[in-house]
């Protein structure tokens, strides 16, 4: 049992709800970043006992930063917790929020859980993710889930939007350029890690990719 799953347990605080294999993922992808001088983002308020658990694990030197839409959330701040309200879905609010903030080391998407929400902040926060920084969407079961704009291999899905970035990725390698070529994607995102309704994106400048050979050739082609 790792460290959050230890505080979650045993948590006393405000309240978390979250899927318990999240905890391994979460501590896989986060754990490098504890006890450093680093500014955590978490989309989705609710009670605020996430917002505690981060401020936890990742430690004292931390700055931990909550956003929610619903304004009763900005009463749940605490020392060492900021709180802004506004709708993720708004690219207006979004632009705004992070012109406020600036750059981040770590994201946690756990909002509203629509799609437009899902892909207006995955587009409009991630350019502000630092280099060596993440930035985790949760929750994309909600892509199956009609109620939430979702739906097996619906257009429109985060689970399909991002089935297009792996596109970015590969699109170094290319041979119908006036088709598919590199985007800003394929130049900041330099890995994808996919979970059970988890998505985990590493933020990084990637360059294109080389290749070469070494040593002796030994039989003929």
């Amino acid at each position: 049992m790792n460290t959050l799953e230890k505080y979650f347990y045993k948590n006393k605080g405000k309240l978390i709800h979250k899927w318990l294999h999240y905890f391994a993922i979460y501590d896989r992808h986060f754990a490098p970043f504890r006890k450093r001088r680093i500014t955590v983002l978490e989309f989705g308020v609710f009670q605020g006992g996430s917002l505690q658990m981060w401020r936890h694990y990742f430690g004292r030197r931390a700055r931990i930063i909550g956003v929610d839409i619903n304004p009763k959330c900005k009463t749940l701040e605490e020392k060492g917790i900021e709180i802004y309200i506004g709708d993720q879905e708004n690219r207006a609010f979004l632009k705004s929020l992070m012109r406020k903030i600036g750059e981040v080391d770590v994201v946690i998407e756990d909002g509203g859980h629509t799609m437009k929400q899902q892909i207006n902040t995955f587009e409009e926060v991630f350019p502000y993710v630092k280099n060596g920084g993440v930035f985790l969407i949760e929750d994309l079961h909600t892509s199956y889930w009609k109620e939430y704009q979702g739906g097996y291999k619906k257009s429109g899905t985060f689970i399909e939007y991002a089935k297009s970035l792996i596109d970015d990725i590969q699109a170094w390698h290319s041979k119908q350029p006036a088709r598919f070529k590199p985007t800003k994607y394929t130049k900041s995102i330099s890995g994808m890690h996919v979970y059970d309704s988890i998505i985990v994106f590493d933020k990084a400048e990637v360059v294109k990719p080389s290749h070469k050979m070494t040593g002796n050739k030994t039989i003929g082609w």
